[in-house]
């Protein structure tokens, strides 16, 4: 494939990596540099693009996907804090004819977490007496907080039927990769779910493996839906 990384920072450097390693060129690379405005954005850019992997920054997320979908191509999206937006994304997506594979985080272990996040607030969505929090920290760089993997558990938990109260708080320091971690507490116990991330190779291995399922495929697809 001929793919393009759209926010080519220490993440698109590393899907860059991952992406030649499995044999596909990188075509293409945009970042504030050269696409402040979307300039970069254009047809003649995007002619031999199979698919855009997109890890920039919030504020440009969705107008990424409305021009990259608007020219046929399709998109691999790790971006988060704009889920206020999903209904508009979707729609786009429907209206351009393309494929679009969305995750707050492309960790197969993450995706295996959320799962077994929800099924612990199954267990307990008919048990009143106990409590859950959940809790994130990422190195001091990520722009969003709380962050999509934190508030995609705390949706799954909610789908799971889980209506009680959950505590959410956030932290960024230093160069931490990553740590979710929901609980469940009662006067008689503690039960605590954490995924820590040792780097990021897991996120971006599990992008160009998203790429490479989405080619020539259609419609808004979740990564967890596809993997299991």
């Amino acid at each position: 494939m001929k793919i393009a990384i759209v926010g080519y920072g220490k993440m698109g450097r590393m899907i860059e990596r991952f992406a030649v390693e499995r044999g596909h060129e990188v075509a293409l690379r945009l970042d504030e540099f050269n696409n402040a405005n979307f300039e970069g954005i254009t047809a003649r850019n995007f002619q031999t693009i199979d698919v855009a992997i997109d890890f920039s920054i919030p504020s440009a997320a969705v107008g990424n996907i409305e021009r990259i979908a608007a020219l046929g191509v399709n998109l691999v999206i790790g971006t988060t804090g704009w889920l206020d937006q999903i209904d508009h994304v979707r729609a786009v997506v429907e209206k351009a004819g393309v494929g679009l594979i969305w995750s707050p985080n492309y960790s197969v272990g993450v995706n295996a977490f959320f799962r077994i996040v929800a099924e612990a607030a199954k267990l307990l969505s008919g048990a009143p007496e106990y409590e859950a929090w959940a809790w994130e920290i990422h190195h001091s760089a990520k722009k969003d907080a709380p962050s999509g993997t934190l508030l995609k558990l705390v949706e799954e938990m909610r789908k799971a039927g889980y209506n009680g109260p959950v505590d959410t708080g956030s932290n960024r320091a230093g160069s931490i990769a990553g740590t979710h971690e929901i609980g469940f507490d009662s006067a008689a116990d503690t039960i605590t779910l954490r995924h820590t991330a040792r780097n990021r190779e897991g996120f971006a291995l599990g992008a160009v493996k998203a790429a490479e399922w989405i080619a020539g495929k259609k419609g808004f697809h979740e990564f967890g839906d596809i993997l299991f």
